[in-house]
């Protein structure tokens, strides 16, 4: 029996702005995008080639909204695997993306650590 992360909740302010972030800069595909009522839609980005899709989750109580750009408490949250860092490196520092620190060389690989457009944490890693 084979199982897999499908998805990944992931708490955002906006729809429209987040899937264009996902999209336009990041380079995802937008997977699926259906109305669920009023202000409510389902919505999933996945990176190209990629399993794991981000259920992209508009935040509506209090907790929620305190949730978004800090999903992880202010620790790395996703791994954005890459097979060429340096290209996509460049194409997302050329769109805007932060990057906290100069990339590294690591035994598992080359990796920096960016910030998305609400400030949460991510690793960009090619795997040596």
């Amino acid at each position: 029996m084979t199982k897999n992360v499908s998805a990944v909740t992931f708490f955002v302010d906006d729809y429209d702005n987040s899937i264009n972030y996902f999209t336009e800069v990041l380079g995802f595909t937008l997977t699926e995008d259906k109305t669920n009522g009023e202000d409510n839609r389902f919505v999933l980005v996945t990176p190209k080639g990629g399993n794991t899709s981000l259920l992209l989750a508009k935040a509506k109580s209090d907790e929620e909204k305190l949730l978004v750009g800090r999903q992880a408490a202010g620790k790395v949250f996703l791994i954005l695997n890459t097979d060429d860092f340096w290209r996509d490196h460049k194409q997302f520092t050329a769109k805007g993306v932060k990057f906290l620190e100069t990339p590294r060389e690591e035994v598992y690989g080359i990796v920096a650590i960016f910030e998305d457009c609400y400030g949460n944490k991510w690793d960009l890693i090619q795997n040596a």
